[in-house]
């Protein structure tokens, strides 16, 4: 059967509601192309892997693959789940097997290298065939990495019913790359603690949706729960109990964890602000240790920030963050850098006798600080990242290579990308998975998160990430992510508040616009969204609601003006 390339794009551009399989894929894909015959798996099928000498995680991730194609059983989300296509499959054609392959001359490195490559230098792209009479379906790529997103989007594509794995599609040809390298997730560890366990399964969801970086904000003034093996009491006197650590070899099995699925770690820690825990360990460190009231000196309780115009202060940061980066396999390590409050050192002795005997200027203190900070990291081969306060608010000098956050509004990426920084969209005001539960503060009964309403999903998929930048300043951007604070989350509420609420920007930075070059659309992808929540939720993931169930299965049925 010849490829209905006229009849998918009508569909698209019409706003059509296509077959469910391909309501299934997210992100969805560069080119695709899809016909309308039934395609069931063999009860004998494989994945036969034609590489010399494949990686152990490759082989990991077919195995993975197959569980996921057996385990999954997934219904269509029709009325019925697929009970009218017992017909089509009583003749359907059966697919025995996925031949998987490398581009010729291509080395077969392993997935978890491929992925903690620099940026712009990862090879995630794929081509994916299945034909409609049985043939062998086959996975090409240029890199082990390209072929586990092509293994995630294989799986997307099949459901179940009557014991039947299935497709309606066949055939189906698509061609696939980001449009983005930067696809991240952040996640606060540090204002309440996350066991191991429950990282580990957010990696898989961010995994699915071809997330490629774990923002790992670890540490803050509430809590150190990271082990430095040259700085034992930061996390003895700075976690909330010897069992709310993350050890060395726990951040190394996240680390590798998340490598095997494609996904980078960048960690974070925030200095010279969000600092107060340090003073359990080090007092002279830090200025306003625990000054009241709190809102006169930080944004958040405990107040407390590093005394960084001190040369003593300044080469221990320079140890700290070196000592945790070296161990990383990462490029990229944040200093954050965000909300300092400059009460604090307004009248902190230390500081201002540092300051009188130097002659310098608090802002000029901060620029040696970070001079000092960033060089040790780049010493080791790392490019810092920092958040935008340090470009806007304080003008600090950086490497041309430094990556700035934007976080406090949307609107801030032009001032950036205007002084040549590349930036990494995560913008409170789309991106904030933690707003909208009300105020977390105590003794305001009536109050507000700050970033107050909720982010929905389709808020989050509304974001433009060139907004306002010229077409030169197009390249400055990396990409994007959405992020839990965890002033109010857990890992008792992890899955809800994060799932499938992150797959908004995953999509955005993969796909960036529909196959048919179309803009992305909240219409468009709501049924595709329905479908990734419900398969996540056959994986394990408790993930929310995103409708009552009998919208999900009447795709449009529930717009606002159906």
């Amino acid at each position: 059967m010849a490829f209905s390339r006229y009849l998918i794009i009508l569909a698209l551009v019409t706003g059509c509601i296509l077959p469910s399989g391909v309501q299934a894929l997210w992100p969805i894909p560069t080119t695709l192309e899809t016909g309308m015959t039934t395609l069931k798996i063999s009860p004998t099928f494989y994945f036969d892997v034609q590489i010399e000498g494949p990686p152990s995680d490759l082989r990991d991730a077919v195995a993975q693959s197959q569980h996921y194609l057996e385990n999954d059983k997934l219904g269509r989300l029709v009325v019925g789940r697929g009970s009218n296509d017992t017909s089509a499959l009583a003749t359907a054609r059966t697919l025995s097997k996925l031949t998987l392959s490398l581009a010729s001359g291509v080395a077969a490195e392993p997935i978890s290298s491929e992925a903690v490559k620099p940026l712009g230098t990862r090879s995630e792209e794929y081509a994916l065939i299945i034909p409609a009479d049985g043939s062998a379906a086959t996975l090409t790529a240029n890199s082990t990495l390209g072929l586990y997103r092509g293994l995630t989007t294989f799986n997307q594509l099949f459901y179940y019913y009557g014991g039947v794995t299935y497709t309606l599609l066949a055939p189906i040809s698509i061609k696939d790359t980001p449009a983005y390298p930067f696809r991240g997730l952040g996640l606060d560890t540090s204002r309440n603690y996350y066991p191991v366990c429950d990282i580990l399964r957010t990696l898989d969801a961010m995994s699915w949706v071809k997330i490629n970086t774990f923002h790992w904000h670890i540490t803050d003034s509430q809590s150190f729960p990271l082990e430095v093996a040259q700085y034992p009491e930061l996390s003895i006197n700075g976690a909330y109990s010897p069992q709310e650590v993350y050890t060395a070899s726990d951040v190394q099995y996240i680390v590798q964890y998340a490598a095997a699925r494609g996904i980078d770690v960048m960690m974070e820690i925030d200095t010279p602000g969000h600092t107060a825990i340090i003073a359990a360990t080090y007092p002279e460190y830090v200025a306003c240790s625990d000054a009241s009231p709190w809102a006169d000196f930080a944004n958040e309780p405990p107040a407390g920030q590093l005394r960084f115009a001190l040369p003593e202060v300044m080469n221990f940061t320079a140890s700290l963050l070196t000592n945790v980066a070296k161990a990383l396999p990462s490029h990229y390590f944040s200093t954050g850098g965000d909300e300092l409050n400059t009460n604090c050192y307004a009248n902190d002795y230390l500081t201002e006798q540092q300051l009188n005997r130097t002659g310098m200027t608090l802002n000029g203190a901060l620029d040696t600080f970070t001079q000092t900070t960033h060089g040790a990291l780049i010493a080791q081969g790392k490019t810092p990242v920092v958040w935008e306060e340090m470009v806007l608010d304080w003008n600090i000098t950086l490497s041309n290579e430094t990556i700035v956050m934007i976080w406090i509004s949307s609107a801030d990426a032009a001032a950036v990308a205007g002084r040549g920084f590349r930036i990494i969209h995560a913008p409170s005001n789309y991106f904030y998975l933690d707003c909208g539960a009300g105020e977390w503060l105590g003794d305001d009964p009536t109050g507000n998160s700050w970033c107050d309403p909720f982010k929905t999903w389709s808020k989050a998929y509304t974001f433009d990430p060139l907004a306002n930048l010229t077409e030169a300043q197009y390249e400055l951007v990396l990409g994007g992510e959405q992020i839990l604070w965890s002033e109010q989350s857990g890992p008792q509420n992890v899955d809800p508040i994060v799932w499938p609420r992150a797959a908004a920007s995953a999509e955005i930075f993969w796909s960036g616009k529909q196959p048919t070059g179309a803009a992305l659309n909240v219409t468009e992808a709501l049924p595709r969204l329905h479908d990734v929540r419900y398969r996540m939720v056959q994986r394990g993931i408790n993930a929310i609601p995103l409708q009552p169930q009998w919208c999900a299965l009447r795709p449009d049925a529930c717009d606002i003006y159906a």
